[in-house]
């Protein structure tokens, strides 16, 4: 309450009348004036007032009639009895009415100052009250309605919400988590989270990010299995204003379909590569053949032609391989035979072979290997990656290009580069 408080002094005598405007106003009070008990309720009908000053014995209407109406009407508004010695007992009783206290005539000014700012000090702290409590009420209102549109919203969700405390109790959920992890049941919050969650590696993903040990803001992300349903899970921490961890929320989403067409994508991508193949080799052979002159001498531009068919079949055939590898590595049946083995000499072999073929495509093949150290690797993949690289830089270096391979020790890594 920032503006002055508001006094209405109601006595039928003159001067106390002016002398408490007088006293009030120099202390910073607004002062109203009424000389009867009638005046008196006309001005609180007109404009709010914050404090009465109310004479006992009036005209027209008296003190304790207006009293009566007054704290019926405007209850919040402390009323102060102006008596004389001979109406304190009136005074006492009007108190137990509810009157906020007396003074009696003539009264001294200290006294009266002092009656008059309690009162004034208790309006101000009912008015913060009243304003707190608007406020609170506001804010519960808010809170409240922010809550249910967030309920709305997650139970609108096509996919699963869990949200968790630190204590991995289910504090809020929607029909479509349940849906997909197939609980019939109905639950209520707060309940453990592991009532619900029957794949082990997603409990103890949540354990990890309650315990601080994961990214503070990143998500986590696997897939779990609900019966025949596959779900990928999106689990993310719930970080307090203090920047500590208060709970997580994990978003499941149904990728059973996606999983489905993915195997089938593989399975056409196998099949292909098997059936293509197969008549590639044999196409490879019979160029073999005619190559080695088996089948009559080639000369000039037709053993040119073979040879570059020959090349391009090469070509097709590693493509083949990569795809029945990476078909075996999804399938995860691709198997790897890690051992000690020295890079250099994997690598040495191969500059061997591919020189003839660099060579004969007018292109310089050179390798330059520093001591390197034994790596545990499986060779045979090994010797696939490498090859690959060569083959390709050789396949797209013009005539008169250069392909350089050079490999040297950085510290626990090794470091391959292959040039063109």
């Amino acid at each position: 309450m920032d503006e002055k408080i508001k006094v209405l002094v109601t006595d039928d005598e003159r001067p106390i009348r002016e002398g408490c405007h007088r006293v009030l106003t120099g202390k910073g009070y607004a002062v109203l004036l009424a000389e009867n008990g009638q005046m008196a309720l006309e001005v609180l009908e007109r404009e709010p007032v914050d404090i009465l000053l109310l004479d006992l014995k009036m005209p027209v209407l008296g003190g304790e009639e207006v009293l009566e109406i007054a704290r019926t009407r405007y209850p919040q508004i402390p009323i102060i009895i102006i008596t004389g010695h001979g109406t304190v007992d009136t005074a006492v009783q009007c108190m137990k009415k509810g009157a906020y206290d007396f003074i009696t005539k003539p009264f001294q000014l200290d006294p009266f100052l002092i009656v008059v700012q309690r009162a004034a000090d208790k309006r101000r702290l009912e008015e913060k009250a009243r304003l707190f409590e608007e406020e609170r009420g506001k804010n519960l209102y808010d809170l409240a309605l922010e809550k249910s549109r967030v309920t709305t919203i997650i139970h609108c969700m096509g996919n699963g919400v869990m949200v968790t405390n630190r204590k991995l109790e289910v504090v809020l959920h929607n029909p479509a988590l349940m849906r997909l992890l197939e609980i019939s049941r109905k639950m209520e919050p707060p309940f453990p989270a592991g009532a619900i969650l029957k794949e082990e590696t997603l409990l103890a993903t949540l354990e990890r990010i309650v315990a601080g040990e994961g990214p503070e803001k990143e998500a986590t992300v696997q897939e779990i299995t609900a019966g025949k349903t596959v779900l990928r899970a999106v689990s993310a921490p719930l970080v307090g204003p203090e920047a500590k961890v208060e709970g997580t929320v994990t978003v499941l989403e149904d990728i059973t379909d996606f999983k489905q067409l993915d195997q089938m994508k593989s399975d056409f991508v196998n099949m292909v590569a098997h059936e293509l193949r197969s008549p590639l080799v044999a196409m490879r052979q019979l160029n073999s053949v005619l190559l080695d002159g088996l089948a009559g001498p080639l000369e000039g531009k037709h053993r040119d032609f073979v040879s570059r068919g020959t090349k391009k079949i090469d070509t097709l055939l590693d493509l083949i391989k990569d795809l029945l590898d990476v078909a075996k590595i999804e399938a995860g049946k691709f198997v790897q035979h890690r051992v000690p083995m020295d890079l250099s000499q994997v690598l040495r072999e191969l500059i061997t072979l591919m020189e003839p073929r660099a060579k004969s495509q007018g292109i310089e093949l050179t390798c330059i290997l520093g001591d390197l150290r034994l790596i545990h690797a499986d060779p045979k993949s090994m010797e696939e990656i490498f090859s690959n690289l060569v083959s390709n830089a050789i396949n797209y270096s013009p005539e008169g290009g250069k392909v350089r391979v050079t490999g040297r020790g950085l510290g626990d890594y090794l470091e391959i580069k292959v040039e063109d």
